[in-house]
């Protein structure tokens, strides 16, 4: 008997659509989940932001049987789990979190088949009675989240992990799909491995995020003020995250923020776990919010409208670097990658590398991700092609959205100088840091150095031609370049390498970057990464955020789980005037619609016309009342200024509402006309929303005018 059901390509498009609001699948997406609703196994690698969740999200709705994600982080569960259910999808989770009672509702929920997803911590999966729950209940799919927990030497490592291969061996006809946004070629390696994923299809998608603008400068002594005057110039009323090395450095960044009057809080493990959940969810649930941090804040967060990510320390690993600058513009809008390092960061990450109880293979493995940190902090070419070579990807063009595209850096031939404070280090043994090496080179008077006999030697006093800043930068350049090592005992003195030799022999040629005194400010043109802050819609912008906000407060849900900041841009430039139009509009699925649609509509309804304003709101709504008090009317105006009749509406009302002008002025309606309109106002609060009224009145009176009575009113009252 032939089938009757819809191909599975169809069904799945269908879901895309009527649940999350999206007409087409991007990249691989479309491929990934025809795969998995076949019953076949994948390993997902693709950049955050770029749409892993519905790779197994819309497999577990399409398939028979609830689909099984395995999630290292509660914060991620919750997030997930509401999202999912203001899409209409029957989702929940079991994890610490909930007490007895609620798991065993959950698990009922489960063995009855009410479940679409149900989101497992690894910890609580490997329980014997979950798996023996799981073995009586129908599973459409098992989905292992943030993957690269699995490796031993990655950043997230997460020793349960591991034991996730007993899915397949326990559940050999469940498909599995394993998804990460970080992971380089021996990485992957190890997920095939560990989960048992050697007959999986690999889907691996650009490591890419063109929407992100990298940029890295050296740190001057001078990182607080810069990150302050980045924040404000850049994002300001945006959220983001910067993330410092220490628990101190983090607690003293977000005192100091705040005190400049910005919303900023700390986040570290020193923190009580109250304390680190309410500002997590103050992250979560409010705009504009800074996060300060140690890299112990971000694994699982799922907001996408975070605008930037500043490092006011040098992380680890490429990986690291990548994975958490990933959490920015997650939403596909232009964010920012902002980072300063200096010379203590290189000092004390070797340090603390060698200083290490680990295996020597463990840090030769480490030390080679270090190397390739720095190198990517000094290099002059374009970033996001040495990113991406790192990843195994390549990238034809410069990027021209990094800071060495935007704004070449100078480079100088520092092969003599390079030899001069290589010699210096031999010179004096081999045993000092960078402080005490730059002062013999400059010749200072120093009680040690004379004690030493330091003041004797050939290199004392041959380095006058740059100044201690420039020696400072150009011995991190040397300990990046791997010239120079730091001692293994953590007092910070430097030792000479193999690689040093060619450089004092005058084999090697070394080009450096050039430190200026431009540089510590140098950012290149940019593009600010709110698209709506200083334009005419911005009103309108800040009118839909202050519903969604409204809206999401109710829900007790995080504002863009209403809708992403994306999908509030679409309505600015779409502008749908009927629920029809709004449902076209990507990220408004049926379930979003019926619950949001009218509120929105309302808002675009009463800002009709501001898309074509005047760049200055102020000046333009002067010269509306200027030429309307000298007789135009309010056609000839919009001729006038090439503005929408709508726009000079607005004005007027705003006029209105300010006792410049009278409702008669606007509106030629008699009073009996006006009285039965203001007695439909007094039944719907006074006109807080204009559609009801609008409908009440059967259409007969246009928004604009609505708009003016409701300034009058508001003006009598």
């Amino acid at each position: 008997m032939m089938n009757s059901m819809p191909p599975s390509s169809d069904r799945a498009r269908e879901v895309l659509h009527s649940v999350f609001g999206y007409d087409a699948f991007r990249h691989t997406q479309g491929d990934i989940v025809e795969h998995l609703i076949q019953g076949n196994d994948a390993l997902v690698l693709m950049p955050t932001g770029g749409g892993k969740s519905l790779c197994y999200q819309i497999p577990s709705l399409v398939r028979d049987g609830t689909g099984i994600v395995v999630s290292p982080l509660i914060a991620l569960m919750q997030d997930q789990v509401d999202a999912l259910r203001q899409n209409g999808v029957k989702a929940a989770f079991l994890n610490s979190s909930l007490s007895a009672e609620e798991a065993r509702a959950i698990e009922a929920q489960l063995q009855r088949g009410e479940l679409d997803l149900l989101y497992v911590a690894p910890e609580r999966l490997m329980l014997s009675r979950t798996l023996d729950l799981l073995e009586r209940v129908h599973i459409a799919l098992f989905a292992i989240d943030e993957a690269h927990c699995v490796s031993q030497w990655g950043h997230d490592f997460r020793p349960e992990y591991i034991q996730l291969s007993i899915l397949h061996e326990r559940f050999p006809d469940v498909p599995r799909i394993a998804l990460t946004a970080t992971a380089d070629a021996p990485t992957r390696r190890e997920i095939i491995q560990r989960l048992a994923l050697e007959e999986a299809r690999q889907f691996v998608s650009s490591f890419d995020r063109p929407n992100i603008r990298y940029a890295i400068s050296e740190n001057h002594g001078n990182a607080r003020d810069r990150l302050l005057r980045f924040i404000r110039d850049e994002h300001p009323n945006d959220a983001g995250i910067v993330y410092c090395l220490s628990r101190k450095r983090v607690d003293e960044i977000a005192a100091w923020l705040t005190k400049q009057g910005l919303n900023a809080l700390p986040y570290h493990a020193g923190l009580t776990a109250e304390a680190r959940r309410e500002h997590q969810e103050r992250f979560l649930r409010e705009e504009g919010v800074i996060i300060v941090a140690t890299i112990a804040f971000g694994m699982g967060i799922d907001k996408p409208d975070v605008r930037f990510v500043a490092h006011l320390n040098l992380p680890k690993s490429l990986e690291a670097y990548y994975q958490e600058t990933g959490r920015a513009g997650r939403d596909g809008l232009p964010s920012n990658a902002w980072m300063v390092y200096g010379l203590q960061d290189v000092i004390t990450l070797r340090q603390m590398q060698e200083g290490s109880e680990a295996g020597e293979e463990f840090k030769r493995v480490e030390r080679h991700k270090l190397d390739a940190m720095l190198g990517f902090c000094e290099l002059t070419s374009c970033r996001r092609q040495a990113l991406l070579r790192y990843f195994g990807e390549t990238l034809e063009q410069p990027c021209g959205n990094c800071d060495n595209c935007l704004s070449p850096p100078e480079t100088w031939d520092a092969t003599v100088a390079a030899q001069k404070a290589l010699s210096c280090v031999h010179r004096t043994g081999q045993r000092f840091g960078v402080n005490y090496l730059i002062d013999v080179l400059l010749a200072r008077e120093n009680a040690r150095i004379q004690q030493f006999g330091h003041d004797q030697i050939s290199t004392y006093g041959i380095g006058t031609e740059l100044n201690q800043a420039q020696w400072r930068d150009l011995y991190r350049q040397l300990i990046a370049r791997g010239l120079l090592a730091v001692d293994v005992e953590g007092h910070g003195g430097l030792r000479l390498t193999e690689e040093a030799r060619p450089v004092l022999r005058g084999d090697t040629k070394l080009m450096l970057r050039k430190l200026s005194r431009a540089s510590a400010t140098r950012q290149g043109k940019r593009e600010k990464a709110s698209r709506y802050t200083d334009r005419p819609e911005s009103r309108l912008w800040e009118a839909l955020r202050k519903r969604r906000q409204e809206l999401a407060d109710e829900q007790g849900v995080p504002p863009y789980m209403i809708f992403h900041d994306a999908t509030l841009m679409e309505f600015i430039e779409n502008r749908p005037e009927t629920l029809s139009q709004m449902s076209q509009i990507s990220g408004v699925g049926d379930r979003k619609l019926d619950a949001y649609g009218e509120a929105f509509l309302d808002v675009l309804h009463e800002y009709a016309g501001l898309d074509n304003e005047d760049a200055n709101p102020v000046d333009s709504a002067d010269e509306t009342l200027r030429l309307f008090q000298s007789g135009m009317d309010i056609d000839a105006i919009a001729t006038e200024r090439g503005v929408k009749a709508t726009t000079v509406y607005g004005h007027l009302a705003e006029a209105i509402e300010h006792g410049l002008l009278q409702l008669s002025d606007v509106v030629k309606l008699d009073e009996k006309t006006l009285e039965g309109i203001r007695f439909v106002f007094d039944q719907h609060e006074g006109g807080k929303r204009l559609k009801p009224i609008y409908d009440a009145l059967e259409g007969k009176y246009s928004y604009e005018i609505l708009r003016c009575i409701r300034a009058a009113l508001g003006e009598t009252r």
